[in-house]
């Protein structure tokens, strides 16, 4: 056996010395391994990092303030086809310079006779009549206003003694409202400015266009729809078209019969 064969006690020493340092170093090796590997996977990925970042520097849209919000939109509830504007029996009638009563000489059914003041007999169909008697009755105990019937019904015949030649003012036969028994004219009881635009002024005049709904009536022609309805202000012609249609109206601001079913305007005769 050579000398480089034998080992002694020595050797064999610090051979397992070694063998010590190197186990110890390992577990240190493994140790760092695992914190940094624990660390590692800790942290959050690359798509995260990204995303948070988006999310850091985006700006947030602002929600619109309850004051900017789009109002909702509003929903027509009113059946317009609840009654004919073409029979002559119906409340809802239209008539005018381009829709005439038909048949011509129609007359209602159930005329009666008005119980209030009058300067001309008046008769009207009988729901008018009581809806009449009912805003008389209320512009006497509400405001002590006494009113009065200038004129009512008008027959065909009758209308052919009222006509005058003049389109503005009076309606040729078989085209007046006054023929439905529908229609009134109203004054006050004193006379002053009955049949005149000044009426409009009159405390009666006042009370009228601004309560007459209440019972069923619209002012038929405004100052400002002759280009409509084809005749000048009258102040004091009142149409019967029952509460519910009157009250629509009044709510939306639309102040005549053609406007009100889509009609054409009817400024002059066809």
């Amino acid at each position: 056996m050579s000398s480089s064969q034998r080992q002694g006690p020595s050797d064999r020493v610090r051979q397992r010395r070694r063998l010590v340092i190197a186990g110890s170093l390992s577990l240190v090796l493994l140790a760092i391994a695992v914190m940094v590997i624990g660390y590692v996977t800790g942290l959050p990925s690359s798509g995260d990092d990204s995303s948070t970042a988006a999310e850091e520097t985006e700006t947030p849209t602002p929600r619109p303030s309850p004051g900017e919000a789009p109002a909702p939109a509003s929903i027509d509830t009113f059946n317009r086809a609840a009654n004919s504007i073409d029979d002559p029996n119906s409340l809802w009638i239209v008539v005018n310079k381009l829709r005439p009563i038909n048949p011509q000489d129609f007359e209602p059914p159930d005329l009666v006779e008005v119980p209030v003041e009058y300067t001309n007999e008046p008769e009207l169909r009988q729901i008018a009549s009581d809806a009449v008697v009912a805003m008389f009755d209320a512009a006497r105990a509400e405001a002590g206003l006494e009113l009065a019937s200038n004129s009512a019904y008008r027959s065909f015949s009758s209308q052919e003694n009222v006509y005058d030649g003049d389109d503005a003012t009076t309606a040729r036969p078989g085209f007046s409202e006054h023929q439905t028994g529908f229609a009134i004219d109203i004054g006050p009881l004193s006379g002053e400015c009955s049949l005149d635009v000044c009426f409009a002024d009159t405390p009666e005049g006042a009370w009228l266009r601004d309560n007459a709904h209440r019972f069923g009536f619209i002012l038929r022609y405004p100052a400002d729809k002759t280009p409509v309805t084809g005749y000048s202000f009258e102040p004091w012609h009142f149409r019967f078209v029952g509460p519910e249609l009157a009250a629509e109206m009044r709510e939306t601001g639309v102040t005549t019969l053609e406007e009100f079913f889509g009609l054409p305007p009817a400024p002059d005769y066809g």
